[in-house]
């Protein structure tokens, strides 16, 4: 029987961030005081990892490289798992966009593949550079148990993959602030890769 190579990958949302519920996006903001508290929490019991990937934005590369220099681990920072870029819309609030323009965001939440933000990088787009990433971080990592640090959407996006799920299921997978998940990537020659979710921590 031919051998299975078994790939664990902890992917881990950053914290709250200063500035409140803004359009974050590409702009490079701070984590919170509270934000860091709760990526400390989240990791807090957790060990194993060979690696540390991380977005190169500063809410997820500070708290990276500090966890990486606690733990002595190697940390690489992948410039193409940053967020999706909002265009207009960066930086600015939520609410502030609601009232402005409802619809067209409700249009975005609901069918992101074919609405885009005003100047905004567009989902096929951001697919693209974030599996090509991480197929690359996989291929890279094969058989070992890293940790990827990064942003709601990116992680999203990759849980799309993964799970072989359509594109308008993008707006429907809730990433808190500091959520932690588990895939398990298996891989036999000559098989496809089985993908497996585990919704249990620790496990």
């Amino acid at each position: 029987m031919a051998t299975v190579c078994t790939t664990t990958i902890d992917l881990l949302r950053h914290g709250a961030c200063e500035g409140g519920e803004i359009f974050r996006g590409s702009t490079d903001v701070l984590l919170s005081e509270a934000g860091w508290q709760q990526m400390r929490s989240a990791v807090a019991g957790e060990s194993g990892w060979q690696r540390i990937f991380s977005s190169p934005l500063q809410r997820c590369r500070l708290f990276a490289a500090r966890l990486a220099e606690e733990r002595e681990l190697p940390l690489h920072l992948v410039d193409d798992l940053r967020e999706l870029h909002f265009g207009h819309w960066e930086g600015r609030r939520l609410v502030d966009i609601e009232r402005e323009q409802g619809e067209l965001l409700q249009r975005f939440w609901q069918d992101p593949m074919q609405v885009t933000p005003p100047g905004g990088e567009t989902l096929s787009s951001f697919q693209l550079r974030v599996v090509a990433a991480m197929r690359q971080i996989v291929a890279d990592s094969a058989g070992q148990h890293i940790l990827l640090i990064a942003h709601g959407a990116v992680i999203r996006m990759l849980l799309c993959e993964w799970l072989q799920m359509a594109m308008t299921a993008f707006s429907n997978i809730a990433v808190p602030y500091a959520g932690f998940s588990r895939i398990r990537i298996f891989e036999r020659e000559g098989s496809p890769p089985w993908v497996q979710l585990c919704l249990h921590r620790g496990e």
